[in-house]
């Protein structure tokens, strides 16, 4: 069961989330917040697996609340719904932990399947929003680059290979499949991945390897 928390400061979001969640059987809905704030205290105490956290909040906002969500001894991953697909705050709570994001008008199926993705590691990113954010948000500086290069020659070749898929957004399974390999295989190399190149989660290892122009 993925028990999940909901943080908007909106109570028809929070209630119209809840009752979306609740047709999952997988899913359980153990806490919701009105504000970044409310969404630490809650996360601390309730054992919560993955977090819709809205970005522009009173108090505490989304990115605030992600950093400090990221730092509890038991971290709850993070999955920003927002309405702004183009706002710089979002790309900013993907630096500061958050496993992905999604517009708030996404299919509902979609949002049920991002939930399961990213409570089994993966990230979950709108594809046309992200590619946007990260071309007009990170744009790449020569001492960016030259410190992510020397952090990808950390990497073994092996290691590269499953960097340059996950970049472009596979999944575990889908890099399976492109390299003939077990997925338990590839979560050990991303888990080996993460580590080397000194970052928390997927979405920020994607960003330092279009730092370094892994993938163009």
């Amino acid at each position: 069961m993925i028990r999940t928390m909901i943080v908007d400061d909106d109570a028809l979001v929070r209630l119209g989330l809840t009752d979306l969640l609740d047709t999952d059987p997988g899913i359980e809905v153990v806490a919701q917040a009105a504000d970044g704030l409310q969404a630490v205290e809650r996360a601390a105490a309730h054992r919560v697996d993955v977090a819709l956290v809205d970005v522009r909040m009173p108090r505490l906002d989304g990115i605030a609340a992600t950093v400090r969500l990221r730092a509890l001894p038991d971290p709850p991953r993070v999955i920003i719904l927002t309405t702004f697909d183009l706002d710089a705050y979002v790309y900013d709570a993907l630096s500061a932990g958050a496993d992905g994001f999604l517009l708030k008008d996404t299919d509902p199926a979609e949002i049920l399947r991002a939930v399961h993705l990213v409570a089994g590691g993966s990230a979950m990113l709108h594809p046309a929003a992200a590619r946007r954010l990260i071309d007009r948000y990170h744009a790449t500086g020569h001492a960016q680059a030259v410190t992510a290069r020397s952090r990808l020659e950390r990497l073994t070749p092996r290691e590269h290979d499953v960097l340059l898929l996950l970049a472009r957004g596979d999944t575990n399974a889908d890099i399976a499949a492109r390299l003939a390999m077990r997925e338990s295989t590839v979560k050990a190399h991303v888990s080996r991945i993460l580590t080397a190149l000194e970052v928390t989660n997927r979405v920020q290892a994607a960003l330092l390897a279009r730092d370094a122009g892994l993938g163009g």
